[in-house]
């Protein structure tokens, strides 16, 4: 009889990792998400990106020391459950460091002070101010105001849950306007969809997650690509971007009783 449960999904997901080994297989310690953070940072400035993309803003760079404190406080651990963002915000995680890293959230409920630079190019119309930004992401807001109403603190809402992104680049046009990741060529789109997937299996191999919830098609799609074979369970809930209309219904009250259910 086949046995069944988080036990082979875990069997499985060792083989696959045996069998997809990058290179980098390694001894895990609780430096390794900060590890993956940095290759993937040394890989993605080798990528080049022409119009319409104009300007890149990588987080991981010039935010590192709050997106350093996030996973040594948070992610330093195994988890139960990923959920899986798209990519940074201009008023979020590239202000922050924290996927979906709302100003106020970051600072006042998970309690993280740290140092921001300033990308190497930066847009007039989306100027970096690390937690002095004024602005609010409604996206961030909304995810992590979930996670305060329904666990209160930080600590009971990172017990099971850790939350990440699928790429860490924003990607913007001349005049300001976000270009998501699905937006760029395919002569682009694919090494940086290599270096991400390859990037998501080693978290994955990190974090030894049960299940893996998109947050958005996009991150659903991009996991089960990415995690094809190992077993993972992926999911996915309405993104809470402004720009749907559903989630402006009340994307709590729709995404809430899903994440609830895990």
């Amino acid at each position: 009889m086949r046995q069944t449960g988080h036990f082979v999904q875990q069997h499985e997901l060792e083989q696959y990792l045996e069998q997809h080994d990058d290179g980098r297989h390694r001894p895990l310690t609780s430096t390794e998400p900060l590890e993956i953070a940095r290759d993937l940072t040394r890989e993605l400035a080798r990528l080049r990106f022409g119009p319409p993309v104009a300007v890149v803003y990588n987080p991981l760079e010039y935010a590192w020391d709050l997106h350093r404190r996030y996973i040594e406080r948070f992610g330093a651990t195994r988890r139960e459950i990923l959920l899986l963002g798209m990519n940074p915000g201009p008023w979020g995680m590239a202000q922050t460091g924290v996927p979906f890293g709302e100003v106020g959230v970051v600072r006042d409920w998970l309690e993280l002070r740290g140092d921001v630079e300033k990308p190497r190019s930066e847009h007039p119309k989306r100027p970096v101010l690390g937690l002095a930004c004024r602005r609010s992401e409604v996206s961030g807001a909304r995810l992590w105001g979930w996670a305060k109403d329904t666990f209160k603190s930080p600590d009971r809402f990172f017990k099971r849950f850790f939350v990440v992104n699928y790429c860490p680049l924003l990607f913007m046009e001349a005049g300001g306007r976000n270009l998501t990741p699905d937006k760029l060529p395919s002569a682009e789109r694919a090494p940086l969809e290599a270096a991400c997937d390859r990037t998501l299996r080693r978290l994955v191999a990190f974090y030894r997650p049960k299940r893996i919830v998109g947050i958005g098609g996009f991150a659903e799609r991009r996991a089960r690509e990415a995690l094809s074979g190992t077993g993972v369970e992926i999911s996915t809930i309405l993104h809470p971007s402004p720009a749907s209309p559903m989630a402006n219904r009340g994307w709590a009250k729709i995404a809430g009783p899903v994440l609830a259910a895990l």
